[in-house]
Parts: C-alpha cells; structure tokens; sequence
C-alpha cells in the first residue's frame, strides 16, 4: 500500500471544505471592487472578455471550468500563422495584475462551487491527461488549488517531476498546519514579487511536449 493510501486526516474530511465555502465567500466579498476594476482596465487595455475560462482537470480527474481574470491578448498567432509565446502575449495591464494575484481572484468562485480549494496542486489542462503515470495521478486524490506546496516551493521555475513530487507530498500529509504555513508562505511571495510569474522561463517546456521528448530519447 503506497503512503498516498494512508487515512485522510480529521481536517482532510470534515473541515477543509467548510472552511473553504466560508473564506471563498468572504474572499468574493472582498475581491469584488478589485475585480470590477481590474476588468474595466482590461476592456479599455486590450479587446477580448474580462474573463479567461479553461476547462482544467479537477478532483478525481473530472474536468470543470476555471475562471480567471484575462491577462493575455487573445490572439494566440502572429501575421505569419506562428504561434506566439505566451510571454509576448500578456497584456500590460495583465502584467499588473499577475504581479499581485488578482487575476486569480475569480477562482474563489470554483471553491465555492466545490471544483477547488485554496489549498492544493494547480489544476492543469487536459491535453496533459494521458501523459501522467498512475503515481503521478495521485495528485487528483485531492481537490486543487489556487495556491500549493509546489506554489511556495518554486512555482513556474520548478521541473515537471519536481513540482508533482511537491503535490504528492502535499496530497499524503495534507494537514490544517500545513495549510496556513502554505497561506502565509503565499502572502509573503505576493507581498515581496517572489516567484509571482506564471510564465515559464526559457528551457521549461509544456508538460506533454516534455514527456513525448523522454519517450523518443
């Protein structure tokens, strides 16, 4: 029996998602104003919504929509039909608002609907779906996050085995302490600018270009 098997803990089961449906509601309550603004700044920045959707793969490998304030042109090639880098495509007012996590507010709404927690590994995108090994999709056995241990520990710089050892490691010892140090470890990043992109750098591929890159060597 691998240690992803272990007994939940007390707080896994009873008290994490009350907690969420409190703070996601008081969260939206809050980050109203921002969002109002911040989406006014977007429509007069750049055409295209307010809000980015993206079906993303959630707990127990279902799949649901995640919300996002928009912080990219939507325009995703050039004159050329090349594809242009997600990097050359964040809007300045997008900068902005990456820089200090608003575009993440709207989330709070998919805690509250049950898709997401505040704490827990990033949902990602479904093209990555067939790619994983059976370990590795032990990171759904939770509900994900907007923010998490692999979040705290590098974010957008981690490698791939690197960022989902993080999550399974979060997954099997998931815990009320382990929570808020993760929640005080994110403020401290978004207060200070460290590790707040979510560009990868150069040389950090997408995750199913870099597992079909292993199987060919």
């Amino acid at each position: 029996m691998t240690s992803t098997e272990k007994p939940r803990s007390f707080y896994a089961r009873f008290l994490k998602r009350p907690l969420d449906i409190v703070f996601s509601l008081l969260g939206l309550l809050i980050a109203f104003p921002f969002i109002l603004i911040a989406g006014i700044f977007i429509k007069i920045d750049s055409p295209g919504p307010v809000f980015f959707t993206q079906h993303r793969i959630g707990y127990k490998c279902k799949t649901f929509k995640l919300y996002k304030l928009r912080t990219m042109d939507t325009g995703e090639f050039d004159a050329d039909g090349k594809k242009i880098r997600d990097r050359n495509r964040v809007t300045k007012v997008g900068r902005v608002i990456r820089k200090l996590s608003i575009d993440e507010f709207p989330q709070f709404l998919n805690i509250l609907k049950g898709d997401m927690s505040f704490i827990g590994p990033r949902p990602l995108v479904l093209r990555y779906l067939p790619y994983y090994t059976d370990e590795e999709l032990k990171r759904h056995d939770t509900r994900p996050g907007i923010t998490g241990l692999a979040q705290v520990n590098g974010r957008a710089y981690l490698q791939w085995e690197d960022r989902f050892a993080y999550d399974l490691d979060y997954v099997r010892n998931v815990s009320f302490c382990m929570d808020v140090q993760i929640i005080l470890k994110t403020i401290k990043s978004v207060v200070k600018k460290e590790g707040t992109s979510t560009i990868r750098p150069d040389g950090l591929v997408d995750f199913d270009v870099y597992r079909k890159d292993a199987k060919q060597r």
